[in-house]
């Protein structure tokens, strides 16, 4: 596989592959320098992704590749991980492949609403923007809707990683979703973190399950890249209560493809998009639309 400067990439599972063609639908709309695609999932669910992403321009691989790049992963450690846990293990592992020197990592349930090119992601000199700031956004919103134990955690996570390379000070959010990373990075946090410690990103993950703070704060650390700041690419709804704070404003997607590149909306608010069908009966259905339109999800 050679080397391409810069690829987008999502790591997936069976249960989301209609999201996952709504996501390349986008691509293939606003894609404007043609930046080559990658999606992964079980090798398991290959034929259906395969046959649901037939005739569209995207390299389907298998995680169990991925994970096998590090001869210091064992798969059946990996697999016996919850999911949202192990995805973070083989999205932070993709640059072993030697497919790109740099890749936006992309959600299954992230979309696109404006065309995007490479300058969006990579300045000149082919160093890629870093998203980092203080996570006010998401912050201050909570705190205005009472929702304090989001704080809370921001802080208690940050706090977790942040002690592991020693640094005090700023809280820092490197997400909060789509994020853009470099493999000079990640292979400065196996250098000088991992390998004099003994320890692989399994360890880590489980550790504090935090991958895109471990990234962030390894790039501090050791500034294996420039760090050139940027706001984050998507607009993510983390809560139906942002979404519904939003639209009360008159917010739209016309309006916030002028800020960002994409929007991502919870996977759990769309259950009629699950594979092969929403679970539950009517009842929960019911229930679950019921919550979100209150913007309590």
């Amino acid at each position: 596989m050679s080397l391409s400067p810069f690829a987008l990439y999502c790591k997936s599972y069976h249960t989301d592959v209609l999201r996952v063609v709504r996501l390349a639908r986008s691509i293939a709309q606003f894609n404007v320098n043609q930046l080559p695609f990658f999606v992964s999932v079980p090798k398991s669910d290959l034929p259906l992704f395969k046959q649901q992403l037939d005739g569209m321009n995207i390299e389907l691989l298998a995680d169990e590749d991925i994970i096998a790049t590090n001869p210091g992963l064992a798969l059946s450690q990996v697999n016996a991980l919850p999911g949202n846990i192990s995805q973070q293990i083989i999205k932070s592992e993709f640059w072993r492949l030697g497919a790109s020197q740099a890749y936006l990592c992309l959600d299954s349930d992230a979309m696109f609403i404006r065309p995007f090119q490479l300058t969006d992601f990579i300045a000149e000199g082919s160093t890629p923007y870093t998203i980092i700031d203080e996570g006010r956004d998401l912050l201050i919103a909570s705190l205005v809707h009472g929702k304090d134990r989001v704080a809370l955690n921001f802080q208690r996570e940050a706090a977790e990683v942040q002690s592991a390379f020693g640094r005090s000070g700023k809280a820092y959010n490197f997400g909060p979703s789509c994020p853009v990373w470099d493999r000079r990075v990640w292979e400065s946090l196996e250098s000088e973190y991992m390998r004099p410690r003994q320890q692989s990103l399994f360890d880590l993950i489980v550790h504090a399950p935090h991958e895109m703070r471990w990234y962030g704060e390894a790039l501090l650390r050791y500034k294996a890249i420039d760090l050139l700041p940027a706001q984050p690419f998507f607009k993510m709804y983390h809560y139906a209560w942002q979404l519904q704070h939003d639209k009360k404003q008159g917010v739209h997607a016309t309006q916030l493809a002028q800020l960002y590149c994409g929007i991502i909306f919870q996977s759990a608010w769309e259950r009629e998009m699950d594979w092969p069908k929403e679970p539950g009966g009517w009842s929960s259905k019911l229930a679950r639309r019921l919550r979100r339109r209150l913007g309590r999800a």
